[in-house]
């Protein structure tokens, strides 16, 4: 047994019915948020010509969504462990619901951020909370396929913000589609204030109102502990590739680019999902059966990731079908790769910290998503040739060759991490009980 396992949250047991019951509506919550997430993806092109605009100031858009994300995940984690997940959720849900309304009205550009930096903001509050009712309301040897299974199954927002999204808004317009996306947060939001709950027992809900003092001591012991930092840069690494392909420009570079129909690319993109639903299981597994190899398994998604982008990026003139697929079948790993961070963050900090450290990690993927959507933007309108409308395929090479420079540094920093998270679980190990078998043998990285 490691001896991180200390550091497991372990509540009592609940009426698994109950558990169930609270964990899908949470879980519904989550689904609403990726799908109001990733809304703008495939909306991206219409967008840019409903205001007029080049891929940087559209990139502008998600930047803004991504960034008020990033910024709001330790405030959030904060605020998570003193006020609770169910609070958390809705707030999170009225604020995205409030960002697809203005969205759906906005016709110039200030307007429009802001309706996206409200979904930020609502989003921020609503992934680590759904892990905190997971810690909470399950034992914990269940804990990293439950954190697994509600990434994968959230990625149905992405299948709802894809080919229903794409045909609704081309059948009924621009203000219709938003509006239907913001009366289904609502849905949501009412299943939320009617079913879930912070705990199956009441000691656990509430806590004393932390002062600045106690605030920055838990934060500064979350991150104090190398597996937390080890849980960032493995967040960092794996997620972005994924992210920014679903978020923004993966549609793009397959109808500009690549010369897909829009039916044929948002048919990809859900493909991407799906291949999630079976990717997430199986990492989950592979990391419950062997705990001291997870980030064996980071290291593998990101050279996969890398490696399908060198094909695709390097293959002469337009990418064949199947090529694409496989480009989409990796990616589809990314998400459930990038949730091992959250189960580094679980086994190496005490419950009382949880939701702080979730939000380091978190911090990680989005704060590497805001930086490749940033650039992607910035290459594709210095690439693109002058007098073209949009840009073509050399010029999505050089944006998606950036991807390079992240995941090295992101590499080097996991590597970097593990070996000091292996350091001070073998110096934990020495101080607390007699070694009584190799070193090896208790180092969950």
């Amino acid at each position: 047994m490691s001896v991180a396992a200390t550091a497991v949250p372990t509540p009592t047991a609940a009426p698994r019915r109950s558990a169930a019951l609270v964990w899908a509506v949470a879980l519904s919550a989550y689904v609403a948020a990726v799908f109001h997430r990733s809304s703008l993806g495939v909306t991206g092109v219409d967008a840019a010509h409903r205001f007029d605009i080049s891929a940087s100031t559209l990139a502008i858009f998600t930047v803004a969504q991504l960034a008020v994300y990033a910024a709001m995940q330790v405030p959030v984690g904060v605020l998570l462990d003193r006020f609770g997940s169910r609070r958390l959720l809705i707030a999170g849900g009225a604020l995205m619901v409030a960002g697809q309304l203005c969205f759906a009205v906005a016709t110039d550009v200030g307007l429009a951020v802001a309706a996206r930096v409200l979904v930020g903001l609502g989003d921020a509050m609503t992934f680590i909370s759904v892990l905190r009712i997971v810690a909470f309301w399950f034992p914990g040897r269940r804990n990293p396929m439950l954190v697994q299974l509600t990434c994968t199954f959230g990625q149905f927002g992405a299948v709802l913000g894809a080919v229903p999204l794409v045909a609704l808004l081309h059948r009924a317009g621009w203000t219709p589609a938003f509006l239907a996306a913001a009366a289904l947060g609502a849905t949501v939001l009412t299943m939320v204030v009617a079913a879930v709950r912070d705990s199956p027992h009441r000691e656990h809900t509430a806590a004393p109102t932390p002062d600045l003092a106690t605030v920055r001591r838990e934060l500064a012991a979350a991150w104090a502990q190398p597996g937390t930092r080890l849980g960032l840069w493995t967040h960092f690494v794996t997620q972005f590739s994924g992210s920014v392909f679903a978020l923004l420009w993966g549609y793009p570079f397959l109808v500009q680019g690549q010369g897909m129909s829009p039916t044929a690319a948002a048919s990809l993109l859900t493909l991407m999902t799906l291949a999630g639903l079976l990717a997430g299981p199986l990492i989950a597994h592979l990391c419950a059966r062997h705990p001291f190899r997870r980030s064996v398994l980071v290291l593998t998604v990101t050279a996969a990731t890398a490696a399908i982008w060198a094909v695709v990026l390097a293959w002469p003139g337009r990418a064949p079908g199947w090529l694409l697929v496989a480009l989409i079948v990796v990616l589809a790993a990314n998400g459930p790769g990038s949730a091992i961070g959250f189960d580094y963050a679980r086994t190496f900090n005490p419950a009382s910290r949880l939701g702080s450290a979730t939000g380091i990690v978190n911090v990680g993927g989005f704060a590497a998503s805001i930086a490749l959507v940033l650039a992607i933007g910035v290459v594709l309108d210095l690439a693109t040739p002058a007098g073209r409308a949009a840009p073509d395929l050399t010029a999505f090479r050089w944006a998606f060759a950036v991807q390079y420079v992240l995941w090295a540094l992101g590499a080097v920093q996991v590597l970097r991490y593990r070996n000091a998270a292996r350091r001070h679980l073998a110096d934990l190990a020495r101080d607390v009980a007699p070694i009584t078998q190799p070193v090896s043998a208790h180092r969950p990285a």
